[in-house]
């Protein structure tokens, strides 16, 4: 029996923990991935009060021995149901079943996909979700980055050290990127725009070879060797309602304190509502979480 069991070693869960074991509670991680989250897999961190600039897996690793060096427990398992049994709650891994006094739900959110024919097939054969995972795979090759947002440019400005060409491809006529990426993108001569264009069909026999395309001039076919796809995030909490609720969008239910519809369960991070998901505002989510949930365990 643990005093808190938090779901996910993200920005929110890892800050969640280092919260609660200071406060003195016996803490459980669970963690279906890494540690770090979205984090780990980001080249560079630089919107960290204090910090300049700081490698994504570093930011990661630090936090994560950090929170080690406190003694909470980590088990890496997936989670796939969660049990409201009053003053207990049980957390399910599979064949594995965990409980505690409180839960903070922290497990983020997971890269959409593009819903296009060959997109499955070829997945680890030249379509990719993460260029800093797979980038170096493609080195000396020509490749997409699908998507119009900060990671999207993260990526294709990553990309463009490794790939003679890397072609950036958007639905509209504009990024949504934050200001500073999008300048970064003008000192790179071999990225090159595909604006208000769509990816119909990623084609390849066992690897990919091409991407087809339909912009304002009508469909075309562009030769590339991998695939990036950077269009957006989506929650993936289908495991735990019942009994937490969801917004429409899949999000949880929760506001600045945390707390979900199901007393002694607290949401943090990208897997809640909120207006704003960044590495700021998940540790922020984590710590109140963490206070909130001690709250919870001291009223019991």
């Amino acid at each position: 029996m643990y005093d808190i069991i938090i779901v996910g070693a993200g920005p929110a869960g890892l800050t969640a923990a280092l919260y609660a074991r200071r406060a003195g509670h016996t803490v459980l991680i669970l963690e279906g991935g890494v540690p770090g989250g979205q984090a780990a897999t980001t080249p560079n961190v630089e919107n960290w009060p204090g910090t300049p600039a700081i490698g994504g897996a570093d930011f990661a690793m630090n936090l994560y021995q950090q929170v080690q060096d406190l003694g909470a427990e980590v088990t890496f398992a997936a989670v796939t149901g969660l049990r409201d049994e009053g003053a207990v709650k049980t957390v399910l891994a599979g064949e594995q079943a965990f409980q505690g006094r409180a839960v903070i739900l922290a497990n983020g959110v997971r890269r959409r996909k593009l819903d296009v024919p060959g997109e499955e097939r070829l997945a680890g054969s030249g379509v990719s979700y993460c260029a800093t995972c797979d980038g170096g795979f493609f080195r000396g090759r020509d490749v997409a980055v699908i998507g119009g947002g900060n990671t999207a440019l993260e990526d294709a400005v990553y990309l463009s050290a490794l790939c003679p060409t890397v072609w950036l491809i958007h639905r509209r006529d504009q990024f949504r990127a934050e200001r500073h990426l999008i300048d970064a993108l003008a000192g790179k001569d071999n990225i090159k725009f595909l604006m208000e264009h769509r990816v119909l069909e990623i084609r390849g026999e066992h690897q990919v070879e091409a991407l087809r395309l339909v912009g304002p001039e009508g469909e075309t076919t562009l030769p590339v060797a991998g695939v990036f796809a950077a269009v957006g995030l989506i929650p993936d909490n289908a495991p735990f309602s019942p009994p937490v609720e969801l917004d429409q969008g899949g999000y949880i239910r929760s506001g600045e304190d945390c707390a979900t519809n199901v007393p002694g369960v607290f949401a943090a991070g990208d897997t809640r509502t909120k207006d704003l998901r960044q590495l700021v505002t998940a540790a922020a989510d984590g710590a109140a979480a963490a206070s909130r949930a001690g709250q919870y365990l001291g009223l019991r």
